[in-house]
């Protein structure tokens, strides 16, 4: 009877242990992932001023009544360079997820910053095509939207790992569909597109929540901090991606352009 005392009272200082390390994990990833939103909306926000004037003089090209590109801006965003800043973000994924077990967490941390701010080079052409007041309402649609889903994710007993196949296969159709349209530049294609992205990352927000969970509590058992440490970066990393593009899709057919 005492040795199952002793054992239930360690067991239970065991759990109350993970829960604990799930509470200061699940802390990690989450400001990990809003450091990085704030980066990318920093590095899109002066990259767009940086890129555009108001004034005729020296300008390279117009673009609005009163608005022109900069030498910046047409080699960002009228030059050759626009398609590697356009799909820098998708290959910088690629190399940090194959690469991520060769990093250290503080090397893996520095690469996902890096990689917050070209993905903000990347989309900061938004503040150039949609008005600033749209921007911002989107965003907060999108973080009201977010938090209810990621919590849904952390607490629902439900298991949602059947949901990971069927979502990941509908990235890829977005990936390429997003990639034909550029070509095809249809209208009917671009707003489907948008549609379904947002309800594919509104599925994937809730299921990498609680993947990121669930990973978390079969690894505590080795207590390895160096691994647990850059589990917490690439969770930022899957949340972090779940935003920006249910932001990005909502804004297609949310914001009001300029």
């Amino acid at each position: 009877m005492a040795r199952y005392q002793t054992v239930g009272s360690v067991s239970g200082v065991r759990t109350a242990q993970i829960d604990e390390g799930l509470r200061a994990h699940m802390n990690k990833v989450y400001g990990t992932m809003s450091v990085g939103m704030l980066l990318t909306a920093l590095t899109a926000w002066a990259i767009s001023g940086l890129a555009v004037t108001t004034d005729p003089t020296g300008a390279t090209a117009q673009i609005a009544a009163d608005k022109y590109l900069t030498g910046l801006g047409v080699a960002i965003y009228a030059s050759p360079l626009k398609w590697l800043i356009m799909f820098a973000p998708l290959l910088f994924v690629f190399g940090f997820s194959a690469g991520i077990n060769r990093m250290s967490a503080a090397t893996a941390q520095t690469v996902f910053y890096a990689f917050a701010a070209v993905m903000g080079l990347s989309i900061s052409s938004i503040f150039l095509v949609f008005t600033g007041v749209s921007i911002v309402t989107t965003f907060l649609v999108t973080a009201v939207a977010f938090a209810g889903l990621s919590l849904y994710g952390y607490t629902t007993k439900k298991d949602l790992s059947a949901m990971g196949t069927f979502l990941i296969m509908g990235v890829i159709g977005l990936i390429v569909a997003s990639i034909i349209n550029i070509f095809v530049a249809s209208s009917a294609l671009a707003f489907a597109i948008s549609v379904i992205g947002v309800l594919i990352f509104a599925g994937l927000t809730a299921y990498d929540t609680q993947n990121i969970k669930n990973t978390y509590i079969q690894m505590a058992q080795a207590g390895d901090q160096e691994w647990l440490g850059k589990a917490a970066i690439m969770g930022a990393l899957s949340l972090y991606l779940d935003f920006i593009n249910m932001f990005m899709f909502l804004l297609q057919f949310l914001g009001n352009r300029e």
